[in-house]
């Protein structure tokens, strides 16, 4: 009976479980870049001319000499309006001309013996004078009768078909040319990023106005990987619009690859200022709270520390930090969700092979 009790009071001890271990989380060092901070938007592509072929002068349309949509040279004839009758009405003129100057060239020969009046003399040249104008406005209707591309570009569809009546007042538009090398990109500025820009021009100890239309400007269709298109700013607005809060800016792109074409939508990022060296730690490695952006650090005693930053420009690395971290820091990119502040961890560095992060949002 008292080995049964010693059994029993042996079993009814309650055996300690042992204390749990850290957990264990991976982190790495902020590295230090060369950084450029950018103002970024969206813009619309334009032509950087269009023009609306019209008829100058009335006729059938004889002829259409281009494929719709495609591009043509500066001076190609795209049109052909029946030119006969121009034709005749300036052989017409030329006949008129030569008559009024032999007259006037026989009356001044009366002159000299008397034998006219200086009324008639004048008469005849005014006459002459007219001719010839008559002559330059008849040269004028013929060229009309062939409607040329001003200049080079890409020409949309036909909006009338050769064997119809076009005039000035029928059936006047033909078609719409535009010049796409180089492209303009239309976008607007908000005040806030304008004043940084200017600011900035102005840190450099430039003219804002002149600086900022000579500025680079880069812009990436939505199918394209970061900003492969590079340009400069040629047009700012006069001000600051009152019903936006915005300003109008332009940039133009030579696009002699003619990838880039009107109506599409770009992302166009500005270079502010000149590079500066920012640490730069992984985007997946910065936590946003109801305090604001923040990472979380192992400290000297293997204890995670929330840490306040403020963060910078997208590399291709990751996120720039602007302040909130030190180079000697050792930032939790692996395990985030084990790591709590105040909690003790177990550091473990970041392999370099290990894929510690993802890409930069962009």
């Amino acid at each position: 009976m008292l080995g049964v009790a010693a059994l029993l009071a042996g079993c009814g001890k309650r055996v300690e479980n042992p204390q749990m271990a850290p957990p264990s989380v991976t982190v790495s060092r902020p590295t230090q870049e060369q950084v450029t901070d950018y103002v970024k938007l969206t813009g619309t592509l334009a032509p950087s001319r269009s023009v609306d072929l019209v008829a100058r002068v009335t006729g059938y349309l004889r002829s259409v000499n281009f494929e719709d949509g495609s591009f043509v040279e500066s001076g190609a004839a795209l049109f052909v309006i029946e030119p006969e009758t121009y034709q005749q009405d300036l052989a017409s003129a030329e006949a008129s001309r030569l008559r009024a100057e032999s007259e006037y060239k026989r009356q001044v020969g009366l002159s000299e013996k008397n034998a006219t009046s200086t009324a008639n003399v004048e008469k005849w040249q005014s006459e002459w004078d007219q001719a010839k104008a008559q002559v330059e406005l008849a040269k004028i209707n013929l060229g009309y009768t062939r409607v040329t591309a001003p200049f080079s570009g890409r020409i949309g569809r036909r909006l009338v078909d050769p064997g119809n009546l076009v005039s000035p007042t029928v059936n006047t538009k033909l078609a719409t040319l535009e010049q796409l090398m180089p492209i303009y990109v239309y976008f607007n500025l908000n005040e806030r990023e304008a004043l940084r820009l200017w600011a900035s021009i102005r840190r450099q100890h430039m003219d804002s106005r002149v600086a900022m239309v000579s500025k680079v400007v880069e812009i990436g269709l939505h199918n394209e990987e970061g900003y492969p298109h590079r340009g400069t700013l040629d047009f700012v607005d006069t001000g600051v619009s009152t019903s936006s809060g915005t300003i109008t800016m332009r940039g133009v792109f030579k696009n002699e690859d003619k990838v880039l074409f009107p109506g599409l939508f770009a992302r166009v990022r500005i270079p502010i200022g000149e590079p500066r060296p920012l640490l730069v730690v992984p985007n997946s490695a910065i936590g946003n709270d109801q305090e604001g952006d923040c990472v979380l650090v192992a400290d000297a005693n293997d204890v995670v520390v929330r840490r306040t930053v403020v963060k910078g420009p997208l590399t291709e690395k990751g996120c720039a930090i602007q302040s909130g971290l030190n180079a000697a820091d050792r930032v939790i990119v692996v395990g985030l969700m084990k790591a709590k502040p105040g909690a003790k961890v177990i550091p473990v560095s970041a392999t370099a092979g290990e894929p510690a992060a993802g890409p930069p949002s962009r």
